[in-house]
């Protein structure tokens, strides 16, 4: 996918001669270290990110962390103290203010958190200031402003001014004016963050419903982690103007870095977020079909598991054996097969689904096979699996996995998949 926006060892420090700063920060010292030493305040602290064309990519960390300082180094309305920022491959930190000025009129818009209407203006105006700025005639201008208006919903109000609106109205129609200059790029920050939950979840949805339609490249602030994980592609995580990690939601939640991002997700419903794929394994047994049904049953009696999953040599699952009835064989086992002993239902699930979806599927008391884009078993997973797993994560312990797509079948013999 093509890279829109690149910014590369971005450093901003407030406070003139800032080099003493950035290279102390780049030897590795903490920003506090830096302050004590040079009175200057690093900002943000060597900052590469390369934000893919049409994607949502948010920057999070608690207040003071930098990222609303970079999220403006990005269109220099903060001009950084080094490094660089690319825009469809152009450094727009070594342009001319005059090139500046158009990039901004065509490139890049940013919706603020305090909505910056004018309050003498009407809707309308508002959204179709920009365009009046850039120089637009009248009537394309006004052409504009009323699809960006349509948009966002406000169709009825365009002649009200900001005064008659609620403050999540007030933010749509900030969103229309950034719209309305149809940019590649939209930076947002924390523009649902002084909004009550409802209305704030409310424009949420519609940003996810509008960028379903138009597609742009985004780059949004927050420091509320639910925020993040419902909107971004992926999310990088700030502390002391560094990114501490960079991935999507789920790495993020499943393999924290240290505990500061651990606990962004502490508090999360991992049940609603995590998918099959991301917490399958081993520990229900898959067999081939001409394992020995006696060296099945001896797994499964140390592994304290009920069934076992059977699969063919690409992995296709075909049914399933149960620990119970192989004991209740006694010394018939003896000679034969785990296929003598095989119960043709599957029920199985896509690597793909939500955690919740899966939980009827457990009523049946059978393992859940898991499945990858061609059929293929990647594991298998009950009900207690699922249990355990959420509640490591949410105390904090260790998760009980191993490898999932991927990792080899475990052998009892020289007959294993």
């Amino acid at each position: 996918m093509t890279v829109k926006l690149e910014a590369s060892r971005l450093f901003k420090v407030y406070g003139t001669h800032p080099a003493e700063a950035i290279e102390l920060a780049r030897q590795g010292l903490p920003s506090r270290e830096i302050l004590q030493k040079t009175h200057k305040v690093l900002a943000v602290s060597d900052v590469s990110l390369a934000v893919r064309e049409g994607e949502i990519f948010t920057i999070m960390g608690l207040s003071g962390s930098g990222k609303s300082t970079l999220v403006r180094c990005l269109n220099r309305l903060v001009e950084p103290s080094a490094g660089a920022i690319l825009i469809d491959g152009e450094d727009i930190a070594a342009v001319s203010p005059a090139r500046l000025r158009e990039i901004r009129r065509t490139k890049i818009a940013m919706v603020f958190q305090n909505f910056a209407l004018l309050p003498h203006k009407s809707v309308l105006e508002n959204v179709e200031f920009g365009l009046y700025l850039r120089g637009e005639p009248a009537a394309p201008r006004r052409t504009k402003a009323l699809e960006a208006i349509e948009r966002v919903g406000l169709s009825e109000w365009i002649d009200r001014r900001p005064e008659n609106l609620s403050g999540g109205m007030k933010q749509r129609v900030g969103l229309a004016r950034a719209l309305a200059n149809d940019p590649d790029i939209l930076l947002m920050d924390e523009p649902f963050s002084a909004l009550d939950p409802l209305i704030r979840a409310d424009l949420q949805n519609a940003l996810l419903k509008l960028q379903r339609d138009i597609k742009k490249t985004i780059v949004f602030i927050t420091h509320d982690f639910h925020e993040a994980v419902k909107l971004s592609d992926r999310v990088a995580i700030m502390r002391e103007g560094r990114f501490v990690q960079v991935g999507t939601p789920q790495e993020i939640v499943l393999r924290p870095v240290d505990d500061y991002v651990a606990n962004f997700a502490r508090d999360l419903d991992r049940s609603k977020m995590l998918c099959a794929g991301d917490i399958a394994h081993m520990r229900i047994p898959l067999v081939a079909a001409d394992l020995s049904a006696s060296e099945v049953l001896d797994r499964l009696r140390k592994g304290d598991k009920a069934h076992a999953l059977v699969v063919d040599a690409q992995r296709m699952p075909l049914g399933y054996v149960c620990r119970q009835e192989l004991a209740n064989a006694g010394g018939g086992l003896a000679g034969r097969t785990v296929a003598a002993y095989q119960h043709d239902t599957v029920v199985s699930a896509a690597g793909s689904s939500v955690l919740t979806t899966l939980f009827p599927s457990f009523e049946q008391r059978l393992p859940v096979a898991i499945l990858d884009g061609h059929g293929r078993a990647i594991g298998a997973m009950d009900a207690s699996d699922v249990l355990m797993q959420l509640s490591d994560m949410a105390e904090g312990r260790p998760r009980r996995v191993l490898p999932a797509a991927g990792g080899s079948i475990e052998p009892a013999s020289s007959k294993s998949v």
